[in-house]
């Protein structure tokens, strides 16, 4: 027993064989301090955020001074939201929130004038100030596009192209502008007579300024079926030039697919620059834009470039190719939409067709025509002040800006000139919302008076260089339509809504009624 009792007092000497064996060991310390390291990365991470959205409100509170404008933005998106779509209200609430404003997008900072005495400014200041149109512009339409030149090889760019536009030249386009406009006329008859319910005109309008402008632009030098395509294809450019968008060109994004679209245009636009060249050398006379662009610069007197690639004239024409397929087609429908709702109106630009063309209604328009249609024209003029195609042109600040006595735009933000209070500004057009063509035919009226305030094609030195061009082909459609065909606005609670692309569309697209018009007064 004794011998056991020692035994049993020996073995519980020893260490147990359930007790840890390692538990006296010292662990690595990157076991031990796990969680304070995550703890110590988590509020270093939320210092840093902290530490950025606290910088990005005090740099756009720094930037922004005195001006109206919220008094914080939303954390790195800012006005993104409204932006992706713009409304009428929330653009004039903008802009008559003062004559300069500010706001943010994705931590772009943005100064809205909307003053005619600060949207002048911003026009006229080539040294402060250079057309960005939107973030993705240059990369749609070549960042080497003569649109966004400045300076001296700007102006003579310019000069160059002033002779696409002159008198004779226009003479040449009416001759196309008017066959074209027939066709689509009758062609937008035959498919109402076959379904005489109303139809959105938005893209039938679009697809009469693209085939007008490819054929004007470029004669017969593009073929059928790749006029199809760059009209096809044209819209996604449209879409993607709105002013707010996903920036880059990732695939499925609307700046990939115009990209994409614009690899297509400038194949044929280049084939197109080719065969003119081909044409004049032959000893052809021009018969469209291009070829009279080579002409010109063929003749003894020419002291400009002559040395324009392939390239460079397909990016000119592919530019006026914008522009006619947006801000020509908002002023095109807007004023299918104004005459319908004014048929007195409608009514005296048919008188004076009638008198102007002498009773003969298949007599193709010309440029005397047009002359003698001073009431076609003022309508033109009028509906494009009530519902401006463009209401602003984005620039952005080359350098520091001062713009007003208390007040220098930041260099490098982005600086947008407004023209819709400057069209509406009761002091200049009174009752600046109606439609009244006759203000433009009293020489003294105090529109003709005071032309600064007709900002519709811009001002300075990238004032639209087509001014002659657009309104003559928008008087041409108008007033061969009017004695073609008689047309109904069917009015939905969206006819008087705005929708906001790259320009101004009716939100419902304008639906009208179309019947064929007997050639009687």
């Amino acid at each position: 027993m004794a011998s056991y009792l020692r035994h049993s007092s020996e073995a519980a000497s020893v260490p147990s064989s359930t007790s840890d064996p390692l538990a006296n060991i010292p662990l690595p310390s990157f076991f031990t301090s796990v969680s304070d390291k995550s703890a110590t990365w988590f509020y270093t991470t939320a210092a840093l955020v902290l530490t950025l959205l606290v910088l990005e409100q005090s740099v756009y509170r720094y930037k922004k001074k005195h001006l109206p404008g919220s008094s914080w933005t939303i954390p790195i998106i800012g006005k993104f939201a409204d932006s992706m779509k713009p409304t009428m209200e929330g653009y004039m609430a903008q802009w008559n929130s003062g004559a300069l404003s500010a706001i943010s997008v994705f931590n772009i900072f943005i100064v809205m004038a909307s003053s005619n005495e600060y949207s002048r400014k911003i026009l006229n200041s080539p040294n402060h100030a250079e057309p960005c149109l939107v973030y993705s512009a240059k990369s749609i339409l070549m960042p080497d596009n003569w649109v966004f030149l400045t300076g001296k090889v700007h102006v003579e760019y310019r000069r160059v192209l002033n002779t696409l536009f002159t008198r004779k030249a226009l003479g040449i386009y009416v001759a196309i502008q008017d066959a074209i406009a027939r066709k689509h006329i009758t062609q937008w008859l035959a498919d109402a007579a076959k379904d005489p319910s109303p139809q959105s005109i938005m893209m039938t309008a679009r697809n009469l300024n693209m085939h007008t402008s490819l054929r004007v632009f470029c004669g017969n030098h593009i073929p059928e079926h790749g006029a199809v395509e760059i009209s096809e294809k044209y819209w996604s450019i449209t879409q993607a030039l709105e002013l707010v968008n996903f920036p880059f060109a990732l695939p499925g994004t609307k700046v990939y697919k115009a990209i994409q679209a614009r690899k297509v245009a400038f194949h044929w636009l280049e084939l197109a620059a080719r065969k003119s060249k081909e044409a004049i050398a032959s000893g052809a006379e021009p018969e469209c834009m291009l070829e009279q662009w080579v002409k010109e610069m063929e003749a003894p007197t020419y002291k400009g470039r002559k040395d324009f690639s392939d390239r460079e004239m397909a990016m000119v024409i592919f530019s006026f190719l914008f522009a006619s397929q947006d801000a020509m087609s908002s002023g095109l429908i807007y004023g299918f939409q104004h005459l319908a709702d004014h048929p007195e109106i409608l009514a005296k630009i048919r008188e004076e067709q009638y008198r102007v063309r002498d009773g003969d209604l298949e007599k193709p328009m010309t440029l005397e025509i047009i002359a003698d249609s001073p009431y076609l024209m003022a309508f033109v003029k009028e509906s494009m002040r009530v519902k401006p195609p463009v209401t602003m042109v984005p620039y952005k600040a080359t350098k520091a800006f001062p713009i007003s006595p208390d007040y220098t735009v930041p260099a490098g933000s982005m600086v947008i000139p407004s023209f819709y209070n400057s069209l509406h500004d009761p002091e200049v057009f009174p009752d600046p919302d109606s439609l009244t063509p006759e203000r433009w035919l009293d020489p003294e009226s105090s529109a003709n008076t005071n032309p600064r305030n007709y900002l519709v094609f811009g001002s300075g030195p990238h004032k639209c260089i087509g001014i002659e061009y657009a309104t003559m082909n928008m008087g041409l459609v108008l007033a061969t339509a009017s004695i073609m065909m008689d047309w109904e606005h069917i009015l939905t609670p969206e006819s008087d809504k705005v929708q906001i692309i790259a320009t101004l569309f009716p939100k419902d697209g304008c639906l009208l009624k179309l019947t064929p018009r007997t050639n009687t007064n």
